[in-house]
Protein backbone atom coordinates (compact mmCIF):
# COMPACT_ATOMS: atom_id res chain seq x y z
CA UNK A 1 0.00 0.00 0.00
CA UNK A 2 1.26 3.31 -0.68
CA UNK A 3 2.36 5.63 1.76
CA UNK A 4 0.99 9.18 1.76
CA UNK A 5 2.31 11.74 3.57
CA UNK A 6 1.89 15.55 3.78
CA UNK A 7 4.69 18.45 2.75
CA UNK A 8 3.94 20.70 5.83
CA UNK A 9 3.27 24.69 5.28
CA UNK A 10 6.29 25.91 6.78
CA UNK A 11 6.70 28.75 4.07
CA UNK A 12 4.38 31.77 3.46
CA UNK A 13 1.47 30.60 1.20
CA UNK A 14 2.99 27.01 1.05
CA UNK A 15 3.30 26.08 -2.78
CA UNK A 16 1.24 28.73 -4.69
CA UNK A 17 3.69 31.66 -6.06
CA UNK A 18 0.62 33.78 -6.57
CA UNK A 19 -0.90 37.29 -4.51
CA UNK A 20 -4.52 35.68 -4.83
CA UNK A 21 -3.88 32.19 -3.03
CA UNK A 22 -4.51 31.70 0.52
CA UNK A 23 -1.70 33.85 2.22
CA UNK A 24 -0.85 31.21 4.50
CA UNK A 25 1.33 32.43 7.50
CA UNK A 26 3.75 30.21 8.55
CA UNK A 27 3.52 28.81 12.29
CA UNK A 28 3.62 26.14 14.98
CA UNK A 29 0.04 26.06 15.48
CA UNK A 30 -0.84 25.82 11.84
CA UNK A 31 1.79 23.37 11.70
CA UNK A 32 0.68 21.48 14.44
CA UNK A 33 -2.92 21.70 13.44
CA UNK A 34 -2.11 20.10 9.90
CA UNK A 35 -0.05 17.27 11.42
CA UNK A 36 -2.22 16.37 14.02
CA UNK A 37 -5.61 16.32 11.45
CA UNK A 38 -2.99 14.22 9.06
CA UNK A 39 -2.31 11.96 11.78
CA UNK A 40 -5.77 11.61 12.69
CA UNK A 41 -6.67 10.77 9.37
CA UNK A 42 -4.06 7.71 9.13
CA UNK A 43 -1.37 9.30 6.63
CA UNK A 44 2.11 7.75 7.08
CA UNK A 45 4.32 10.50 7.01
CA UNK A 46 5.02 14.45 7.11
CA UNK A 47 8.27 16.45 5.92
CA UNK A 48 8.79 20.12 6.27
CA UNK A 49 11.58 22.07 4.04
CA UNK A 50 14.39 24.34 5.20
CA UNK A 51 14.46 27.43 3.37
CA UNK A 52 16.77 30.25 4.46
CA UNK A 53 15.62 33.34 2.41
CA UNK A 54 12.27 33.90 -0.17
CA UNK A 55 11.44 35.53 -2.69
CA UNK A 56 10.98 38.74 -4.48
CA UNK A 57 7.32 39.99 -5.50
CA UNK A 58 4.37 40.94 -4.35
CA UNK A 59 3.24 37.57 -3.03
CA UNK A 60 6.13 37.31 -0.74
CA UNK A 61 6.50 33.93 -1.11
CA UNK A 62 8.71 32.26 1.10
CA UNK A 63 9.69 35.18 2.72
CA UNK A 64 8.59 34.51 6.20
CA UNK A 65 9.55 30.69 7.33
CA UNK A 66 10.33 28.75 10.25
CA UNK A 67 13.11 26.11 11.15
CA UNK A 68 13.08 22.43 9.74
CA UNK A 69 14.56 20.47 12.71
CA UNK A 70 12.81 23.12 15.37
CA UNK A 71 9.52 22.57 14.16
CA UNK A 72 9.34 18.80 14.00
CA UNK A 73 10.89 18.89 17.30
CA UNK A 74 7.88 20.42 18.69
CA UNK A 75 5.27 18.38 16.39
CA UNK A 76 7.23 15.10 17.48
CA UNK A 77 6.06 15.84 21.22
CA UNK A 78 2.50 16.23 19.92
CA UNK A 79 1.81 13.56 17.78
CA UNK A 80 2.38 9.56 18.29
CA UNK A 81 3.18 7.80 15.23
CA UNK A 82 3.32 9.23 12.17
CA UNK A 83 6.68 9.50 10.93
CA UNK A 84 8.78 12.58 10.62
CA UNK A 85 11.34 13.96 7.88
CA UNK A 86 13.26 16.93 8.85
CA UNK A 87 15.24 19.07 6.50
CA UNK A 88 19.05 19.95 6.92
CA UNK A 89 20.82 22.51 4.61
CA UNK A 90 23.87 20.83 4.18
CA UNK A 91 26.16 24.31 3.83
CA UNK A 92 25.20 24.98 7.11
CA UNK A 93 25.52 22.44 9.53
CA UNK A 94 28.31 20.18 9.75
CA UNK A 95 26.88 16.56 9.48
CA UNK A 96 28.23 15.26 13.23
CA UNK A 97 25.98 18.03 14.48
CA UNK A 98 23.18 16.88 11.94
CA UNK A 99 23.43 13.25 13.26
CA UNK A 100 23.07 14.33 16.64
CA UNK A 101 20.21 16.90 15.95
CA UNK A 102 18.20 13.38 14.04
CA UNK A 103 19.26 11.43 17.36
CA UNK A 104 17.78 13.86 19.47
CA UNK A 105 14.89 14.11 17.59
CA UNK A 106 14.35 10.16 17.45
CA UNK A 107 14.45 10.53 21.42
CA UNK A 108 11.34 12.82 21.16
CA UNK A 109 10.13 10.67 18.57
CA UNK A 110 11.32 6.83 18.87
CA UNK A 111 11.44 4.96 15.60
CA UNK A 112 9.80 8.08 13.58
CA UNK A 113 12.23 10.03 12.49
CA UNK A 114 14.22 11.02 8.67
CA UNK A 115 16.62 13.33 7.66
CA UNK A 116 15.98 15.12 4.29
CA UNK A 117 19.47 16.07 2.85
CA UNK A 118 19.39 19.54 0.97
CA UNK A 119 22.54 20.81 -1.31
CA UNK A 120 20.91 24.20 -2.09
CA UNK A 121 20.66 25.82 -5.69
CA UNK A 122 18.89 29.80 -4.65
CA UNK A 123 22.27 31.71 -4.61
CA UNK A 124 20.82 34.19 -2.14
CA UNK A 125 20.17 32.25 0.15
CA UNK A 126 23.46 31.33 0.93
CA UNK A 127 25.42 34.41 0.10
CA UNK A 128 23.41 36.20 2.88
CA UNK A 129 25.32 34.19 5.24
CA UNK A 130 28.29 34.46 3.41
CA UNK A 131 28.22 30.51 2.41
CA UNK A 132 29.05 31.28 -2.02
CA UNK A 133 26.88 28.73 -4.20
CA UNK A 134 30.31 28.69 -6.50
CA UNK A 135 30.75 26.99 -9.74
CA UNK A 136 32.64 24.15 -8.24
CA UNK A 137 30.07 23.88 -5.93
CA UNK A 138 27.32 23.27 -8.49
CA UNK A 139 29.59 20.95 -10.32
CA UNK A 140 30.34 18.69 -6.79
CA UNK A 141 27.55 19.18 -4.94
CA UNK A 142 26.12 15.54 -5.01
CA UNK A 143 30.11 14.76 -3.84
CA UNK A 144 29.78 16.80 -0.61
CA UNK A 145 25.96 15.06 0.07
CA UNK A 146 27.86 11.48 -0.83
CA UNK A 147 30.46 12.43 2.14
CA UNK A 148 28.00 14.18 4.33
CA UNK A 149 25.51 11.46 4.24
CA UNK A 150 28.71 8.73 4.58
CA UNK A 151 29.88 10.37 8.34
CA UNK A 152 26.01 10.54 9.46
CA UNK A 153 25.22 6.96 8.87
CA UNK A 154 28.70 5.88 10.44
CA UNK A 155 27.95 8.24 13.55
CA UNK A 156 24.21 6.32 13.55
CA UNK A 157 25.49 2.83 12.95
CA UNK A 158 29.19 2.62 14.84
CA UNK A 159 28.62 6.04 17.31
CA UNK A 160 32.48 6.69 16.11
CA UNK A 161 33.61 8.12 12.83
CA UNK A 162 36.72 8.49 11.48
CA UNK A 163 36.52 9.14 7.94
CA UNK A 164 38.33 11.13 5.48
CA UNK A 165 37.86 12.54 2.60
CA UNK A 166 37.75 15.93 0.58
CA UNK A 167 35.13 17.58 2.63
CA UNK A 168 35.56 15.86 5.67
CA UNK A 169 38.05 15.10 8.32
CA UNK A 170 36.75 12.88 11.49
CA UNK A 171 38.99 12.54 13.95
CA UNK A 172 37.56 10.02 16.44
CA UNK A 173 34.18 11.41 16.19
CA UNK A 174 31.72 9.85 18.86
CA UNK A 175 27.96 10.08 18.98
CA UNK A 176 25.95 9.13 21.72
CA UNK A 177 23.16 7.72 22.05
CA UNK A 178 22.51 6.48 18.50
CA UNK A 179 19.07 6.06 16.94
CA UNK A 180 16.51 3.91 18.42
CA UNK A 181 16.44 1.54 15.58
CA UNK A 182 20.19 1.97 14.57
CA UNK A 183 19.14 3.53 11.28
CA UNK A 184 17.88 6.79 10.36
CA UNK A 185 15.97 6.88 7.13
CA UNK A 186 17.56 9.58 4.32
CA UNK A 187 15.55 11.10 1.90
CA UNK A 188 16.80 13.25 -0.86
CA UNK A 189 15.13 15.76 -3.69
CA UNK A 190 17.75 14.11 -6.96
CA UNK A 191 16.01 15.00 -10.27
CA UNK A 192 19.52 15.31 -12.49
CA UNK A 193 20.95 11.48 -13.50
CA UNK A 194 23.85 12.90 -10.66
CA UNK A 195 21.13 13.53 -8.00
CA UNK A 196 19.33 10.23 -8.41
CA UNK A 197 22.62 8.73 -8.28
CA UNK A 198 23.39 10.19 -4.68
CA UNK A 199 19.69 9.16 -3.36
CA UNK A 200 19.90 5.48 -4.65
CA UNK A 201 23.30 4.75 -2.85
CA UNK A 202 22.49 6.29 0.20
CA UNK A 203 19.51 7.26 0.51
CA UNK A 204 16.02 5.45 1.69
CA UNK A 205 13.46 7.72 -0.46
CA UNK A 206 13.91 10.10 -3.71
CA UNK A 207 11.59 13.29 -3.39
CA UNK A 208 10.64 13.96 -7.00
CA UNK A 209 7.85 15.98 -8.88
CA UNK A 210 6.80 15.18 -12.30
CA UNK A 211 6.30 18.08 -13.68
CA UNK A 212 3.46 20.98 -13.92
CA UNK A 213 0.89 18.88 -15.38
CA UNK A 214 -2.72 19.30 -15.08
CA UNK A 215 -4.21 15.95 -14.18
CA UNK A 216 -1.57 14.05 -15.67
CA UNK A 217 -1.76 11.29 -13.87
CA UNK A 218 0.79 9.47 -16.19
CA UNK A 219 3.18 12.23 -15.77
CA UNK A 220 4.98 10.53 -12.74
CA UNK A 221 5.76 7.29 -14.18
CA UNK A 222 8.61 7.90 -16.18
CA UNK A 223 10.21 9.95 -12.88
CA UNK A 224 9.27 6.95 -10.57
CA UNK A 225 10.84 4.26 -13.30
CA UNK A 226 14.11 6.79 -12.93
CA UNK A 227 14.12 6.18 -9.70
CA UNK A 228 13.53 2.77 -9.44
CA UNK A 229 16.16 1.92 -11.99
CA UNK A 230 18.88 4.28 -10.08
CA UNK A 231 18.30 2.13 -7.44
CA UNK A 232 18.51 -1.69 -8.94
CA UNK A 233 21.83 -0.29 -10.25
CA UNK A 234 23.07 -0.19 -6.79
CA UNK A 235 21.51 -2.71 -5.51
CA UNK A 236 19.05 -1.02 -3.30
CA UNK A 237 15.02 -0.35 -2.33
CA UNK A 238 15.52 3.44 -2.70
CA UNK A 239 12.11 4.46 -3.86
CA UNK A 240 10.46 7.20 -5.21
CA UNK A 241 8.30 10.18 -3.27
CA UNK A 242 5.94 11.96 -5.31
CA UNK A 243 5.00 15.35 -4.86
CA UNK A 244 1.70 16.45 -6.11
CA UNK A 245 -0.89 19.74 -5.12
CA UNK A 246 -4.53 18.78 -4.60
CA UNK A 247 -7.37 21.24 -5.30
CA UNK A 248 -10.20 19.88 -5.09
CA UNK A 249 -14.34 20.78 -3.88
CA UNK A 250 -17.78 19.35 -3.84
CA UNK A 251 -17.55 20.11 -7.67
CA UNK A 252 -15.47 20.27 -10.72
CA UNK A 253 -16.81 23.21 -11.54
CA UNK A 254 -15.65 24.51 -8.03
CA UNK A 255 -12.52 22.91 -7.89
CA UNK A 256 -11.25 24.72 -11.24
CA UNK A 257 -12.77 28.23 -10.01
CA UNK A 258 -10.12 28.32 -7.25
CA UNK A 259 -7.14 27.32 -9.67
CA UNK A 260 -8.18 29.87 -12.24
CA UNK A 261 -8.34 32.62 -9.24
CA UNK A 262 -5.23 31.63 -8.32
CA UNK A 263 -3.42 31.74 -11.53
CA UNK A 264 -4.61 35.76 -11.98
CA UNK A 265 -2.62 36.24 -9.10
CA UNK A 266 0.50 34.72 -10.35
CA UNK A 267 3.74 36.63 -9.45
CA UNK A 268 5.81 37.36 -12.23
CA UNK A 269 8.48 39.56 -10.47
CA UNK A 270 8.73 36.09 -7.96
CA UNK A 271 9.18 33.57 -10.62
CA UNK A 272 11.51 36.13 -12.48
CA UNK A 273 13.23 35.64 -9.26
CA UNK A 274 13.64 32.06 -9.16
CA UNK A 275 14.92 31.81 -12.77
CA UNK A 276 17.76 34.10 -11.97
CA UNK A 277 18.65 32.22 -8.89
CA UNK A 278 18.13 28.75 -10.64
CA UNK A 279 19.86 29.65 -13.69
CA UNK A 280 23.31 30.47 -11.73
CA UNK A 281 23.77 26.75 -11.92
CA UNK A 282 25.69 26.48 -15.50
CA UNK A 283 26.02 23.06 -14.80
CA UNK A 284 22.49 22.21 -14.67
CA UNK A 285 21.40 18.97 -16.66
CA UNK A 286 17.75 19.04 -18.00
CA UNK A 287 15.09 17.53 -15.89
CA UNK A 288 17.33 18.92 -12.85
CA UNK A 289 15.46 20.93 -10.21
CA UNK A 290 17.62 23.97 -11.51
CA UNK A 291 16.27 23.87 -14.78
CA UNK A 292 12.91 23.17 -14.00
CA UNK A 293 12.93 26.58 -12.14
CA UNK A 294 14.46 28.31 -14.68
CA UNK A 295 11.63 26.79 -17.19
CA UNK A 296 8.95 28.24 -15.76
CA UNK A 297 8.99 31.82 -16.50
CA UNK A 298 8.22 30.53 -19.66
CA UNK A 299 4.92 29.16 -18.82
CA UNK A 300 3.95 31.66 -15.76
CA UNK A 301 2.04 29.75 -13.33
CA UNK A 302 1.28 29.82 -9.39
CA UNK A 303 2.57 26.14 -9.06
CA UNK A 304 5.30 23.98 -11.41
CA UNK A 305 4.14 20.72 -9.57
CA UNK A 306 1.97 18.23 -11.09
CA UNK A 307 -1.94 19.28 -9.90
CA UNK A 308 -4.67 17.26 -9.22
CA UNK A 309 -7.74 19.31 -9.73
CA UNK A 310 -11.57 17.85 -9.38
CA UNK A 311 -13.81 16.94 -7.53
CA UNK A 312 -13.74 14.40 -4.77
CA UNK A 313 -14.51 11.48 -6.70
CA UNK A 314 -12.23 12.50 -9.77
CA UNK A 315 -9.23 13.56 -7.76
CA UNK A 316 -9.36 9.67 -5.48
CA UNK A 317 -9.76 7.93 -8.76
CA UNK A 318 -6.36 10.32 -9.80
CA UNK A 319 -4.37 9.57 -6.62
CA UNK A 320 -5.79 5.59 -7.01
CA UNK A 321 -4.27 5.58 -10.40
CA UNK A 322 -1.04 7.52 -9.54
CA UNK A 323 -0.60 5.21 -5.87
CA UNK A 324 -0.70 2.08 -8.21
CA UNK A 325 2.11 3.30 -10.59
CA UNK A 326 5.01 0.54 -9.95
CA UNK A 327 7.89 1.50 -7.42
CA UNK A 328 6.35 4.52 -5.93
CA UNK A 329 6.92 4.40 -2.59
CA UNK A 330 4.51 7.37 -1.09
CA UNK A 331 2.52 10.33 -2.50
CA UNK A 332 3.64 13.75 -0.64
CA UNK A 333 0.77 16.23 -0.95
CA UNK A 334 0.23 19.41 -1.00
CA UNK A 335 -2.93 21.86 -0.52
CA UNK A 336 -4.00 25.23 -1.73
CA UNK A 337 -5.34 25.99 1.67
CA UNK A 338 -3.61 23.63 4.01
CA UNK A 339 -6.56 23.46 6.78
CA UNK A 340 -9.26 23.23 4.43
CA UNK A 341 -7.62 20.62 2.18
CA UNK A 342 -6.79 18.17 5.12
CA UNK A 343 -10.12 18.16 6.24
CA UNK A 344 -10.90 17.72 2.34
CA UNK A 345 -8.89 14.95 2.17
CA UNK A 346 -9.35 12.82 4.90
CA UNK A 347 -13.12 13.19 5.46
CA UNK A 348 -13.89 12.85 1.39
CA UNK A 349 -11.36 12.16 -0.51
CA UNK A 350 -9.70 9.20 1.16
CA UNK A 351 -12.65 7.24 1.99
CA UNK A 352 -13.10 6.96 -1.78
CA UNK A 353 -9.96 5.44 -2.59
CA UNK A 354 -9.01 2.11 -3.25
CA UNK A 355 -5.50 2.15 -2.83
CA UNK A 356 -6.40 3.82 0.83
CA UNK A 357 -8.36 0.65 2.47
CA UNK A 358 -7.16 0.85 6.31
CA UNK A 359 -5.85 4.26 6.54
CA UNK A 360 -4.67 4.93 9.75
CA UNK A 361 -3.12 1.46 10.29
CA UNK A 362 0.16 1.87 11.63
CA UNK A 363 3.01 0.96 9.29
CA UNK A 364 6.95 0.11 9.57
CA UNK A 365 9.58 2.60 9.01
CA UNK A 366 12.42 0.61 7.99
CA UNK A 367 14.37 1.25 4.54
Amino acid sequence: MTQIGVFLPIGRRGWLISTTSPDTMPSFDLNKAVIQRAEHFGLDFALSMIKLRGYNGPSQYWVQNLESFTMMSGLAAVTSRIKLFASCAMLTLPPALTARMAVTLDSIAPGRVGVNMVTGWQPKEYQQMGIELTPEHFARRYDYAAEYAQVMQGLWRDGRSDFKGDFFQMDDCILEPRPTNGHIPIVGAGQSEKGMEFVAKYGDYNFVGAGGDMNNTSASKEMVAKVNAAAEKHGRDTGAFLLLMLIADRTEELAFQKWELYKQGTDIEALEWQAAQAGQDKVAKDGSTAANLVRAIKNPQPTGMLKLIGSYEQVAAMLDEIAETPGLKGIMLTFDDFVIGMEQFGQYIQPLMKTRNGAGRKTSFAA
